[in-house]
């Protein structure tokens, strides 16, 4: 028998090589929240009606949390403004926020609640935590006073942040995210001053964490994954679903693929608001995903992801996006155009008149191809190739360059871009691809009833989304949504 000291050297190499094994995946949850909302009102709730309504919500986050944890979950992600709702003015909501301290004071709200100050929520989101063994990721409102020496300090004289908050197994704050990218009704908070690169480190990989609309833009969304380079996104939302190409699954989906990280997306749920749609999502497709616009439930979702996807040997190899289409002459067959609108973008479309074809369809300085055969086309179902290249939005202006194979809601063709949900017509094969001017590319393919088709399509190295084996349900689009952020109008409101 080998004595002690000579056994411990062996001890400690066997329980780091279990814990390294260990770290390759990890379990993932993500809850999508139908909030309990306050009562409208301009005046604002006294600080103990604020928190009878923040503890309702968490009741049932807490629940949550303990069933994720009890299957196995190492970390759950909860939906953005999941604690207290919306319909706030910027007196309103004040009542719900708190003082967030930047992570580095090293604090653990469960054991140490009143160290900076009431923080209840802080504290209760600390202990759901620290009593389950879970990472726990919540969105709540962040104040910070300000005074006149500071030019940009609001007339009430304190900061109003959207803020995400994580707190680790042990209930400590470990990451403290303002939201930089306002949608335009967040009205009640203020921009921060500068862009945040939040990331943090666990056993199971390098996180990095962002809320709903920064997803659109270079920050911080593409600052964490290409120069802080983490594995996995962490994605409270507040998403209002837009078809044909804005769903939340799909996008978020396709943002997976195209950016090549593990996405943790926790939806809010109202259907009176087309809020719905949440997922695990992976560089190689959707792990699990839920939407479900007809029902007022929650949904919690659970699935095992790769910790360092990078290292996968199914990581997908690097894709050029425009070197298939670029390299192509114009494709023959019939290529009428019109102009129709997809919300307030117009794109050129050309209508596919037969069940297989070759079409090429240009806007500025994209041209989008497509090769594709129908299986059962309907005869009263019209779908057309789009192109659109251009600025989108009204007030916030960024640019996109798509290509889109898409239903139209009917045989009138001025009804193509409008919103369509469900199909009839099957493919047994199609190819998209175009000469995009950016590296940011993300694929989409929603089949009828707003559902995903995970391992049915494929990227090519060379740019073109390819179906596999025909699809196996009615086909509602294919997308490539490129992103050319450089052409991004500055903004008007920071």
């Amino acid at each position: 028998m080998l004595p002690c000291q000579a056994l411990l050297p062996a001890v400690v190499f066997a329980l780091a090589a279990l814990q390294a094994l260990a770290s390759d995946t990890f379990i993932a949850a993500v809850y999508e929240h139908a909030v309990i909302l306050p009562h409208p009102t301009e005046e604002p709730p006294s600080p103990s009606e604020a928190l009878a309504l923040m503890n309702k919500n968490m009741d049932v986050l807490e629940g949550a949390t303990k069933e994720a944890a009890q299957q196995g979950a190492h970390i759950i992600v909860t939906p953005e403004v999941g604690i207290y709702g919306w319909r706030f003015t910027r007196e309103s909501i004040y009542p719900y926020l708190e003082d967030i301290p930047d992570p580095v004071v090293d604090w653990i709200p469960c054991t140490d609640p009143s160290r900076f100050g009431p923080a209840p929520v802080q504290e209760r989101l600390s202990c759901m935590a620290r009593n389950n063994s879970i990472y726990v990721v919540a969105n709540i409102g962040d104040k910070k006073p300000c005074d006149s020496s500071d030019p940009s300090c609001p007339r009430d004289g304190r900061y109003q942040y959207n803020t995400n908050v994580v707190f680790d197994t042990q209930g400590k704050l470990v990451a403290r995210y303002h939201k930089y990218n306002l949608f335009r009704s967040e009205t009640q908070f203020d921009y921060p001053k500068e862009p945040e690169a939040v990331t943090f480190e666990t056993p199971f990989g390098k996180f990095g964490i962002f809320t709903c609309f920064d997803i659109l833009f270079y920050e911080p969304a593409v600052v964490l994954v290409s120069k802080m380079q983490v594995d996995t996104v962490l994605f409270p939302t507040a998403w209002m679903n837009v078809l044909p190409f804005l769903t939340a699954i799909e996008f978020h989906s396709a943002w997976a693929m195209g950016m090549g990280v593990n996405l943790l997306s926790a939806n809010t749920h109202n259907t009176s608001m087309a809020m719905t749609g949440s997922g695990l999502f992976t560089p190689e497709g959707p792990a699990t995903y839920h939407y479900d616009s007809a029902t007022e439930e929650g949904r919690l979702l659970l699935a095992e992801l790769s910790a360092h996807p990078r290292l996968s040997p199914t990581y997908p190899p690097a894709v050029n996006w425009s070197l298939y289409a670029t390299s192509s002459k114009k494709f023959p067959g019939e290529n009428d155009t019109f102009s129709g609108a997809v919300r307030k973008d117009i794109f050129i479309f050309s209508e596919l008149k037969h069940e297989d074809g070759n079409y090429t369809v240009c806007q500025g300085d994209l041209c989008c191809h497509l090769v594709y055969q129908m299986s059962n086309k309907s005869k009263d179902e019209v779908y057309v190739l789009g192109a659109f290249d251009g600025l989108h939005g009204s007030l916030i202006k960024y640019h996109w360059q798509i290509c889109t194979l898409l239903k139209c809601p009917s045989a009138n063709l001025s009804t193509c871009g409008q919103p369509v949900e469900t199909a009839q017509t099957k493919f047994e094969m199609f190819s998209l691809s175009g000469t995009f001017g950016t590296s940011y590319v993300f694929p989409e393919v929603l089949y009828s009833g707003v559902q995903l088709a995970p391992g049915e399509f494929k990227v090519l190295r060379d740019g073109r989304l390819k179906s596999k084996q025909g699809t196996s349900k009615p086909l509602v689009t294919a997308t490539l949504f490129g992103r050319l952020y450089e052409k991004d109008q500055p903004h008007p409101l920071r």
